[in-house]
């Protein structure tokens, strides 16, 4: 049986695509000892861990939000870490820390925005991001404080924070 140099290549590119799928790449911590990453999509899982402290602050609690809720009101969450999550739906640890956080939760101080990995291009341009599952710690004015992949849930990804 002769298999078609076409097929035979379009397995390979699909089989390490998915391979690739919450792995490191070398250029993705260029020049991060540490990092953070924010995710941020307009997903319905998005917001849903965000708590409140005595305070009624949202964002001190902890808060997983999408792209679209932190760019109405970035400055709700200047109190916290804010990391970026560049995720993909069809990533399998990428829906892993999603559910990990579902369940969870977010931890006191951080907000992780949940951000679509295939059409906020922009962003994966501005950040320097070559693969899903990947964190971006920004600041205030959106400057890359740290950069990482893999943290499986809200807890790792605080450790990893500067």
């Amino acid at each position: 049986m002769r298999i078609r140099p076409a097929v035979l290549a379009a397995t390979a590119v699909a089989g390490l695509t998915l391979a690739a799928c919450g792995t490191e790449t070398p250029d993705a911590d260029a020049g991060a000892g540490s990092g953070a990453t924010t995710s941020s999509s307009a997903s319905s899982t998005a917001g849903s861990t965000s708590g409140t402290d005595a305070s009624g602050d949202a964002a001190a609690a902890g808060s997983y939000v999408s792209l679209a809720d932190y760019d109405a009101d970035p400055s709700a969450y200047e109190d916290t870490k804010v990391v970026l999550f560049f995720h993909a739906d069809w990533c399998p640890s990428c829906r892993a820390t999603e559910a990990a956080i579902a369940e969870k939760g977010v931890p006191a101080g951080l907000t992780v925005v949940e951000v679509d990995y295939d059409s906020e291009t922009d962003l994966r341009k501005q950040y320097g991001i070559t693969q899903q599952h990947t964190f971006v710690q920004v600041d205030g004015s959106g400057a890359e404080l740290g950069k990482w992949s893999g943290s499986a849930d809200g807890a790792a990804i605080l450790a990893e924070t500067v």
